[in-house]
């Protein structure tokens, strides 16, 4: 999925919040993103590794935590 295959997909779904991650992000808004690698961003799996390209295509740095380490404050 392309970048505005994704971005009609989110839009088609109502996904506002992406939306406006993706917008932060061409913005510089938005250097860095917490993902809890288990869950992701969306159930949708294929939409969600796409978001996450379209991301990092925009230089934002994914860092995924393990809920295991984030709930122990190791």
């Amino acid at each position: 999925m392309n970048r505005e295959q994704t971005i009609q997909k989110l839009e088609e779904e109502n996904y506002t919040d992406i939306l406006e991650l993706i917008e932060d992000a061409e913005k510089g808004q938005l250097e860095e993103l917490e993902v809890a690698e288990s869950l992701g961003l969306l159930y949708d799996r294929e939409l969600n590794t796409a978001v996450l390209r379209v991301l990092e295509d925009e230089g934002v740095k994914i860092i995924y935590v393990n809920e295991d380490t984030a709930e122990d404050g190791k």
